[in-house]
């Protein structure tokens, strides 16, 4: 069952490294674009508005393109047929089985990630909660600075963006992240020895 669960998994890790990294160009400008397309459209437009209005632009289009085939069939006097019959004919129910697979990834998603919030609010590792708490207490800050949908618009442009930046500038990157977090681990390794409880078991 966990070979099952980790196939998909790693599929679909596979595809999204693939949009990020810009493997297929166009792949990856329809996706970047699309999405923020509809982020920068719900800045200022609601939800329904904004699916709405893409939903009819869509329907606009096939049923141009449609009307456009009609005419052009009868002028030129063939018999081509439906211009959307290869897509219409295609299988798009999903399967038992496929949605049994993906629902088990993201049970298992949502498991780890309870297990790991019990484990955080409980304090089963002082430190391991310190650095949540610390967290947290930056996000209050970002929230702050910017609302949700800013946030999606800027994570979006880094996700596709990081990883081509890094992948042309991994050396320096790496040295700036092993710096940081050099320092970082000091801060904590000092708070560690002088927080009482704050020690790990095993040492």
């Amino acid at each position: 069952m966990d070979e099952m669960i980790e196939r998909p998994a790693a599929h679909w890790k596979h595809r999204v490294l693939e949009l990020l990294y810009w493997r297929d160009v166009k792949a990856s400008g329809l996706v970047f674009g699309s999405s923020l397309f509809l982020l920068l459209s719900l800045l200022s437009c609601s939800i329904i508005s904004v699916l709405s209005y893409s939903t009819l632009a869509l329907l606009s289009v096939t049923i141009s393109f449609r009307t456009y085939r009609g005419v052009l069939q009868a002028v030129q006097k063939s018999d081509e047929g439906h211009p959307f019959k290869p897509y219409l004919d295609q299988d798009v129910a999903l399967s038992k089985d496929v949605v049994q697979r993906h629902s088990d990834v993201v049970l298992s998603w949502i498991n780890g990630a309870l297990k790991e919030l019990r484990r955080l609010f409980l304090v089963e590792d002082l430190i391991d909660s310190l650095k949540f708490a610390a967290f947290l207490w930056v996000l209050t800050y970002v929230g702050a600075w910017f609302n949700g949908l800013t946030l999606l618009i800027l994570g979006l442009i880094g996700a596709f963006s990081g990883p081509i930046v890094y992948e042309r500038h991994q050396a320096p990157i790496d040295q700036l992240v092993f710096t940081l977090r050099s320092q970082v681990k000091d801060v904590f390794s000092q708070i560690q020895a002088k927080v009482p409880g704050a020690k790990k078991k095993d040492e």
